[in-house]
């Protein structure tokens, strides 16, 4: 199931980057599940990768290669994590490069490998090169959707950003894809996200821009908790636009690039919550008043953690005194509850840390009927803020994770 609004927009190609998609048979058969970006020598690259600390093998080695160099082609697999592998794994990883680099006649540092599937099984190395030359023939500007779709898991539908916008005459383009429906609690979930724009920028200005909107949103979502050994996002800067490189924070260019990067960074984070798996609830965690932004985080994890709450949402259930037991142990230190205030939409549940005597229960009833709740949370310590985003937990949840390797 999807919550929402979950389509594909108009996928936009951009100057510089070739995506190939081919059927490897890594797990399934009938599917294309190896996925190659081809990206123009003058691109940069940034990228965010997962605090895991048990995380796969191919992240190891695309943090290596991308501390070498910039990134020419980037290798997706799914189906097999290669996670928990140990030197095997490394090797394997290792040989995906260099298989891709000898084809494509680059160095195997200038290839990021990238896999998400199921974790402790040895990726069959054998399968992933001989699917490699169908990818490669396969390239063009315009397989974004494709990409999408090939890097699926347990998703029920690809998940895609795009937009272009103008600056003093120019338009310019960012397009983006990302996957992941369970194992999610991102903290750079399983997610992946890669995302490209035709505007040049500069590596250390892309990679900081690339840590804040991260955080702004893959890193503010959360389905069940866990955060996988696999996560990775990838931003390429191809500069095909022309532009003077982006070396600084200011300017119309830049504005207009950051609020148009946050913007698709936020779809492609709320669309794995939207199809997390077995979702029924998109719930929206706001906590306002905070002394700091960190604890305004603490109380919107905790309640957005909580499976107790997570099941009533399921239910429909507007049992709100889990809210409230979930602030009370996220560790906000002397906190005065009879400071809080704690709203469902528009509906006043809680007051001064007691019932609102305007509360009845009917009115919680219909908020939680649907689909989309938001969850406002009022600290009354100052003026920090902060949301997150998160989904609830049905029977399909179950099901779905326990037959994973079925």
């Amino acid at each position: 199931m999807a919550v929402g609004d979950l389509s594909m927009p108009l996928m936009h190609p951009v100057n510089g980057v070739r995506i190939g998609i081919a059927e490897a048979y890594i797990r399934y058969k009938n599917r294309k599940d190896l996925v190659v970006f081809e990206l123009s020598p003058q691109a940069t690259t940034a990228a965010v990768f997962t605090t895991n600390a048990f995380c796969a093998a191919p992240v190891h080695v695309a943090k290596a290669n991308l501390a070498q160099k910039n990134a020419r082609y980037l290798v997706i697999n799914t189906g097999n994590a290669n996670a928990g592998t140990g030197t095997t794994g490394m090797t394997t990883a290792q040989r995906s490069c260099a298989a891709l680099a000898e084809l494509a006649s680059v160095s195997a540092a200038e290839v990021l490998p990238f896999s998400t599937g199921v974790i402790g099984e040895q990726l069959p190395i054998a399968k992933l090169e001989a699917g490699l030359p169908a990818a490669l023939a396969a390239l063009q500007a315009d397989n974004w959707l494709a990409a999408a779709t090939g890097i699926m898991t347990t998703d029920t539908l690809p998940k895609g950003a795009s937009e272009q916008f103008t600056v003093d005459g120019v338009t310019y383009t960012i397009t983006g894809i990302s996957k992941g429906a369970g194992m999610i609690r991102p903290n750079m979930a399983t997610m992946l996200g890669f995302v490209a724009t035709d505007v040049a920028v500069e590596r250390e200005l892309l990679q900081a821009v690339l840590r804040e909107v991260t955080e702004q949103s893959f890193n503010r979502i959360t389905i069940d908790g866990d955060t996988s050994t696999n996560d990775a996002c990838v931003l390429v800067a191809t500069g095909a636009a022309g532009n003077t490189p982006l070396s600084q924070r200011n300017g119309a260019l830049f504005e207009a690039f950051y609020a148009a990067l946050q913007r698709s960074f936020i779809r492609l984070a709320q669309l794995i919550v939207r199809d997390g798996e077995g979702a029924t609830k998109f719930m929206t965690v706001k906590v306002e008043g905070g002394a700091n932004t960190q604890e305004c985080c603490d109380v919107a994890y905790a309640v957005a953690h909580s499976p107790l709450i997570k099941t009533a949402f399921f239910a429909s259930d507007p049992n709100w005194g889990r809210i409230l037991a979930a602030i009370g142990r996220s560790g906000v230190p002397n906190l005065d509850v009879s400071k809080i205030n704690v709203y469902l939409d528009d509906v006043c549940i809680c007051e001064d840390g007691g019932a609102a005597a305007s509360y009845r229960e009917e009115l919680g009833a219909a908020v939680m009927k649907q689909p989309e709740i938001t969850i406002r949370i009022e600290l009354g310590r100052g003026n920090a803020n902060d949301t997150v985003w998160t989904c609830d937990f049905s029977y399909d949840y179950v099901k779905i994770n326990a037959d994973y390797r079925s």
